[in-house]
């Protein structure tokens, strides 16, 4: 089959560009040390959240001064708790997990966000600097009542 000189410079440009493509993306993955996330203690029977530790009394817990560690449990339509309630200036860890479907964890006006799914914990940090009501939300499409799946977190002068 004879292919016109034009179309083989083309191709060869395409195949030249998904290779640099895919050279950046394992370069930055390795310089930015990415990695998959770890089974080691970040999965929890979804069966079992309620019953299980620390998630069996979702909530705020203090871990030193001004630094906070939050267990939240997602379920059909839902956080727990509805209201939390942290001094200005504190650091807040938030352990999140779902009992039944994927949801999303996302407090949009803190650049808070992570992907809620049963049997994993998600992780993820913030410093609320400035006092005001911060709206937690699930951004994930959880069925009929999504739109009612909401949490407050009061941060206190």
């Amino acid at each position: 089959m004879h292919m016109p000189r034009l179309e083989k410079i083309w191709i060869a440009i395409g195949i030249a560009t998904m290779a640099a493509f895919f050279v950046t993306l394992i370069t930055l993955a390795v310089a930015s040390d990415l990695n998959p996330p770890s089974t080691e203690g970040m999965t929890i029977d979804p069966t079992r959240v309620m019953q299980t530790p620390p998630f069996d009394k979702p909530g705020l817990h203090q871990i030193g001064p001004h630094l906070y560690e939050a267990y939240y449990v997602g379920q059909i339509f839902q956080w727990s708790p509805r209201e939390l309630k942290v001094p200005a200036g504190s650091t807040v860890r938030f352990f999140v997990t779902s009992t039944d479907v994927v949801h999303g964890f996302t407090i949009p006006t803190a650049d808070v966000n992570a992907e809620v799914m049963p049997g994993w914990i998600s992780e993820v940090d913030h410093t609320f600097n400035s006092p005001g009501t911060y709206l937690v939300l699930c951004n994930q499409y959880c069925g009929a009542g999504h739109a009612n799946m909401f949490s407050r977190v009061e941060v206190t002068r």
